[in-house]
């Protein structure tokens, strides 16, 4: 029996060959360059065709979040455009802490990740599409530390000020599914939510804030090791240029409504977390929130309330994060949406788990919400 061969030498690709042996590998996930975290991985695996392959990545009790390992079944693909999930397990006590992955591929080369990719090339495909439509404005709004841009599209001709904006976390690709899902929504003109949304609002869409990470296959920092959603309170150009860009252009528009879109590795659910704590809170505002929450909640069956992160006390909301300075330096309605890397428990999908197909569904499901929260 011929060894198979792993790869990760390409746009987000993530792992650690240790030992190769027939159809069975032991592996182990790189760290963000500069950067204590990891837990993203994108590789291929091929010359195991009607093979099962035992994948063992360990060490991953000392991952950025070993909460999200047990429970959880790898992403595969074998035409990287339908991503199921492999069989996996969890072993806390095995190797540092080991994920046993096993699959059994019908071709002779397979694609695992931690969720399913979205690759720089089809980001710049996506920002294509959208700034050719009528009536969507292109903007770069900066370079990063590695010199790609960072694209904003802005559309709509109302008062309200909306940004959305995704992947300050490279590894939570969930984020960007979703946002071309919303842009599918915004840019067709047949599509009434995105009809109505432009004459109410003027919408900017940042559908990738960490370009670099990205490329990188980093889970949660930039090209200098930094994460991004830890830097709203003082940005610089040195350690985090994209979220100074971001939020120069937010302070030349204003912010009405604003949602930054996530993933979580651990709760199996989607949900919303707010801006609680901040100093200047009031129930107006809060109530504002609480109101787009419901809305949602009872549109889909892809969305809860029950699970979700505590909320701060008081006063003591961490500025640094996007959410929470939008909320106190603009006195924005503004959020964080988190989608799971495993599934939405409350309606499971045994095949994919949380998937690309679902996360644009759900962005239509958001929009389609705000025009709700607008009308009232």
């Amino acid at each position: 029996m011929n060894d198979i061969q792993i790869h990760a030498a390409f746009d987000s690709g993530n792992i650690e060959v240790h030992s190769i042996s027939g159809t069975a590998a032991k592996l182990a996930l790189r760290k963000d360059k500069d950067s204590e975290f990891n837990q993203w991985f994108h590789f291929r695996v091929s010359g195991a065709q009607g093979q099962e392959l035992e994948l063992k990545i360990t060490g991953l009790e000392d991952s950025a979040y070993p909460a999200g390992w047990p429970d959880y079944d790898a992403c595969v693909s074998e035409d990287r455009e339908y991503w199921g999930r492999a069989p996996s397990s969890y072993d806390k006590d095995a190797d540092g802490g080991t994920l046993t992955i096993r699959y059994m591929p019908e071709s002779d080369i397979a694609w695992f990740a931690y969720f399913a990719p979205y690759s720089m090339e089809r980001h710049h495909d996506l920002v294509a599409q959208a700034a050719e439509r009528g009536g969507v404005d292109y903007r770069c709004l900066g370079n990063t530390l590695d010199g790609q841009p960072l694209d904003c599209l802005s559309m709509g001709e109302g008062d309200k000020q909306v940004w959305l904006y995704a992947r300050q976390h490279p590894g939570e690709s969930m984020a960007e599914w979703w946002m071309e899902g919303a842009l599918d929504v915004l840019c067709d003109p047949a599509d009434a939510v995105g009809r109505i949304l432009r004459r109410k609002c003027r919408l900017h869409i940042v559908p990738n804030c960490n370009p670099d990470g990205s490329r990188r296959g980093h889970l949660r920092t930039n090209a200098a090791g930094v994460n991004l959603n830890r830097e709203w309170a003082e940005p610089t150009a040195e350690r985090s240029p994209e979220v100074l860009a971001i939020r120069n252009a937010m302070d030349e528009t204003g912010v009405d409504f604003a949602m930054d879109v996530h993933g979580d590795e651990a709760i199996p659910a989607n949900f919303l977390a707010g801006f609680e704590g901040i100093p200047s809170w009031t129930d107006e505002q809060g109530d504002a929130y609480y109101r787009y929450r419901s809305i949602l909640d009872r549109r889909t069956a892809e969305f809860q309330t029950e699970l979700g992160y505590a909320v701060s006390k008081p006063g003591q909301a961490n500025l640094s994060m996007s959410t929470n300075q939008l909320a106190e330096r603009f006195g924005a309605v503004s959020m964080t949406l988190e989608m799971p890397f495993k599934d939405h428990a409350p309606c499971a999908d045994v095949e994919q788990g949380w998937s690309p197909e679902r996360c644009r569904m759900l962005a239509r499901e958001c929009l389609a919400a705000l025009v709700e929260w607008l009308d009232d």
